[in-house]
């Protein structure tokens, strides 16, 4: 059986078009086309929700015009429509399924909301067909969760940050040592030319024996560090610049390793037949973590599972492949799908970050 699938990513700062085959159990990806907005905030320090989201009510039909005019099909061959629904910056989330109802209603297809973040924990079924149960850190600019993935439609969230995302503690770094955006890729950059041991940082929540993290202590401690060396004109020397980005990333680092380490506990009580490791999320990318990460595994006997750096970001594949999935079980949405700025992965699991009129926010 050969069914295709078109999917439309909206939920932060990339608009994303992709679509994916899939062919006796075998999924493919045909197109991957993603429109960035990093010129777009660059003099902001980050992103601007109403800037994201006129760009992607621009983008998105252009975006979807190219991913299958590269995928050489049209939308007659498709089998369904899936699109981001949540969670995510409200005002991209909604042009996404604007888009994708309006092709729904003129084609007939079937439309099938997904959670932004069931599409990143289900990328290494797609990447490197991992068999379930497998662990999985979603470490990106808005998302930090351990996740036991027992099914396609079974995520058991066993820790988490309590306040920002590591994706978010770089971003802020970035402006307090006056980096570029996006705060990732330049904070490690400097960080690679500094002297991690220089500042004493602390290494939040090491002292409590979950899988649950904190950052945010982390940022305000760089705070003062670099209020302390600051020059007379306020700024700081390039040597002041690198050390502190290393010392922010290997305390950062530290703390992933550290509290992966006792989510590789509960995992593996579980005793998998084939325990897998897997990551996914901007900060995924980062070099330093990401070997944290493999020499731990290694040390366990664990397959590390890291998806291309493609699908370790926001992208569209990642849901047209959590859409095949539903489309699958026989669920679907109608036009009264609504876009959802809050939406926890695992309903059961009590609000990390608390709640209020639109729900749990994590």
């Amino acid at each position: 059986m050969t069914r295709t699938i078109l999917g439309i990513e909206s939920s932060c700062d990339d608009t994303a078009a992709a679509v994916v085959r899939e062919s006796d159990g075998k999924a493919t990806i045909l197109s991957s086309v993603i429109f960035g907005q990093t010129t777009l905030h660059a003099a902001f320090g980050g992103v601007v929700p109403e800037i994201a989201a006129r760009a992607h009510a621009e983008k998105v039909d252009h975006c979807v015009e190219q991913a299958l005019l590269q995928a050489n099909v049209t939308l007659r061959d498709c089998d369904a429509i899936a699109v981001t629904a949540g969670p995510g910056l409200i005002g991209g989330v909604l042009s996404g399924v604007m888009c994708a109802k309006g092709l729904s209603a003129a084609t007939g297809l079937p439309l099938i909301g997904v959670n932004h973040l069931a599409g990143h924990a289900l990328t290494p079924r797609l990447t490197d067909g991992v068999a379930f149960p497998y662990l999985m850190l979603l470490v990106s600019g808005g998302h930090c969760q351990f996740l036991i993935v027992h099914d396609d439609d079974r995520f058991e969230r066993i820790g988490g940050t309590i306040d920002d995302a590591p994706g978010e503690a770089f971003d802020k770094t970035a402006r307090l040592l006056g980096l570029p955006q996006p705060g990732g890729p330049s904070v490690e950059r400097a960080a690679a030319q500094g002297n991690p041991k220089r500042f004493a940082l602390p290494r939040p929540l090491l002292d409590r024996a979950d899988c649950d993290m904190s950052f945010s202590g982390l940022k305000t401690a760089l705070l003062r560090a670099r209020d302390v060396v600051m020059t007379a004109d306020q700024s700081l020397t390039a040597a002041d610049q690198s050390d502190l980005a290393a010392g922010f990333q290997a305390a950062m680092t530290d703390v992933l390793r550290a509290k992966t380490a006792r989510a590789l506990d509960l995992y593996l009580a579980l005793a998998p037949a084939a325990p897998v490791l897997a990551v996914a999320g901007g900060v995924a990318a980062n070099l330093a973590i990401r070997a944290a990460l493999t020499d731990l595994c290694d040390a366990r006997g664990i397959r590390f599972v890291a998806p291309p750096l493609a699908l370790c970001t926001d992208n569209a594949a990642m849901i047209a492949f959590a859409g095949l999935h539903r489309l699958t079980r026989g669920e679907c949405d109608d036009l009264t799908l609504s876009a959802r700025p809050r939406w926890p992965l695992d309903g059961t699991a009590p609000a990390m970050l608390g709640s209020g009129k639109k729900g749990a926010k994590a």
